[in-house]
C-alpha cells in the first residue's frame, strides 16, 4: 500500500513539473513576444516623432546629425506605412538642404579664391612699380601673365559709376597694362571683377581707380 502511495505520489510529481515546465516555456516565449513588440512600438513612435521634428524644421541637429538619424531609422527596417511615408518626405528635404550647403560652400570658396586672386594681382601690379630694376620688373610682368589665358587678355578699367552704370576708360591687353604700371611706376587700380575660362586662367580682368 505505502509503495502505491510513493508511487502515486512520484507520477502525481512528474506531472506537476511537467505542466509546470511547460507553462513557464510559454511564459518566457510570451515575455520574449511582448518585449519585442513594445520595442518595436517604442521604435515606430520615436521614428515618427523625429521625422516630423525634422520635417517641421524643430530640432537643433546639424545637415550632418539629420542624416545620421534618418540613416537610424532606415537601419530599423521597421515596415510601417507612417515611417515609409515621413522617411520618402524627410529624404527629399535633406537632400535639398545638402544641395544648398553644397552650393553655399562652393560659393564660398569661390568668393575665397577671387579674394586671394586680387590680393595676388595687386601686389603683382605694386611689385612691378615698385621695382628697382628693368629686369626685376620684366620677371614679375612675366609671372602674373602666367596668370592669364594669353598675353592678350582684355583690361577694363572703370572710370566712372554712376546710377549702376560702369564708364570705361579705353581698352588694353594685360601686356599692355603691365608694361604701363612699369614705365609709370605706379600702380593706381585695383581689382574689381576677373572672369576665368574652364582652365582657370583669366580671361577678362576689369579694374577701377583707386
Amino acid at each position: 500500500m505505502k509503495n502505491s502511495i510513493k508511487t502515486v505520489i512520484m507520477v502525481l510529481l512528474a506531472v506537476f513539473i511537467t505542466i509546470g515546465g511547460t507553462t513557464s516555456c510559454k511564459s518566457k516565449k510570451q515575455l520574449a513576444k511582448e518585449a519585442a513588440e513594445a520595442e518595436y512600438k517604442s521604435r515606430v513612435e520615436q521614428a515618427v516623432k523625429d521625422l516630423n521634428a525634422i520635417l517641421d524644421d524643430e530640432t537643433l541637429w546639424t545637415l550632418e546629425e539629420k542624416e545620421a538619424r534618418v540613416q537610424t531609422i532606415k537601419d530599423w527596417n521597421l515596415q510601417n506605412a507612417e515611417v515609409d511615408d515621413l522617411l520618402f518626405q524627410v529624404e527629399k528635404k535633406l537632400a535639398r538642404e545638402r544641395a544648398q550647403k553644397e552650393e553655399e560652400e562652393r560659393n564660398k570658396n569661390e568668393q575665397q579664391e577671387t579674394q586671394a586672386m586680387n590680393v595676388t594681382l595687386e601686389s603683382s601690379f605694386n611689385s612691378i612699380a615698385r621695382a628697382g630694376s628693368l629686369s626685376q620688373s620684366n620677371r614679375i610682368i612675366n609671372e602674373t601673365l602666367g596668370l592669364f589665358e594669353s598675353k592678350n587678355v582684355p583690361v577694363l578699367i572703370i572710370i566712372n559709376q554712376s546710377a549702376g552704370f560702369n564708364d570705361y576708360d579705353r581698352p588694353t591687353t594685360i601686356e599692355n597694362y603691365l608694361n604701363y604700371i612699369k614705365d609709370q611706376k605706379k600702380a593706381t587700380e585695383k581689382v574689381y571683377d576677373i572672369k576665368y575660362n574652364a582652365n582657370g586662367k583669366i580671361n577678362e580682368l576689369e579694374l577701377i581707380k583707386k
